[in-house]
């Protein structure tokens, strides 16, 4: 049996940003219906990535061979990328939190807007998806209010509904619980789990240990635009590559499948 392709492929990419190289050389290979954790402090080319993922940005040209594919295949118009990978980033809170009601903005996720224009079509079909979405995440009560008037942990799960519309095969999250309280956290990660266990990739990017869902098997380490350490999560979140790579010495703790630093 021929194995599938990877979900993602990135060998030796390399972005540079202005005269900043900010991913260096990254070999990275995600598997379809894998969940992974890309973990490191500020400036490391985290959101980078994202961004070459989304196809926001480009890689260099460069002598040496490299390639970046997303499913087999390393041209995609946008349009169609959006079908199979669900981006949930800062960006698109920022531009999704407006004067739009929580269901305009899901249903929005059908056209690549923020909000639907007069333009739209929308058919009974992406109603329907839409409402399915939003009660899959429990946020039916959500529908009528504007995103503007919402909590960041009601709006973040409102953004989230508008990547999951396409059925995509992979849910894509830059710092998914920036902003959020306590309890906003724990929501979060309970509908990640809930996302995990129906079948969907969760690709997540943060500098904060306990984001990291015990269904996230595998973590990658970034440091200085580079793959510093990347293997089972057991092996990684131990105090001595932690402590490298956020430059002081920490303690780890498993709490329940969840990972702390003391």
């Amino acid at each position: 049996m021929v194995p599938p392709v990877p979900l993602i492929d990135f060998q030796n990419v390399t972005v540079q940003r202005g005269d900043r190289v900010v991913l260096d050389g990254v070999t990275l290979s995600i598997a379809q219906g894998e969940h992974i954790a890309i973990l490191g402090p500020n400036g490391s080319g985290k959101s980078t990535l994202i961004k070459l993922i989304s196809r926001e940005l480009y890689p260099r040209l460069k002598p040496e061979p490299w390639s970046l594919r997303i499913l087999g295949r390393d041209r995609w118009h946008l349009f169609d990328l959006r079908n199979h990978l669900g981006l949930v980033s800062n960006d698109w809170m920022q531009m999704c939190t407006r004067d739009y009601s929580g269901y305009e903005i899901v249903l929005s996720g059908f056209f690549g807007s923020v909000g639907i224009w007069p333009n739209h079509e929308v058919t009974p079909e992406m109603e329907r998806k839409a409402r399915e979405v939003m009660d899959l995440l429990e946020i039916g009560h959500l529908a009528d209010r504007n995103t503007n008037e919402m909590s960041s942990g009601e709006a973040r799960r409102i953004l989230i509904g508008r990547a999951l519309v396409h059925d995509p095969q992979a849910l894509v999250l830059d710092e998914p619980t920036t902003s959020l309280d306590l309890h906003a956290t724990h929501e979060l990660r309970e509908m990640l789990r809930k996302l995990a266990a129906g079948g969907i990739s969760i690709i997540m990017v943060t500098h904060h240990l306990p984001d990291i869902i015990p269904e996230m098997r595998r973590v990658a380490l970034f440091r200085a635009g580079r793959v510093y350490c990347d293997g089972p999560k057991d092996q990684v979140l131990q105090a001595g590559p932690l402590s490298a790579l956020f430059g002081l010495p920490v303690e780890v703790l498993n709490r329940a499948g969840y990972y702390h630093v003391l």
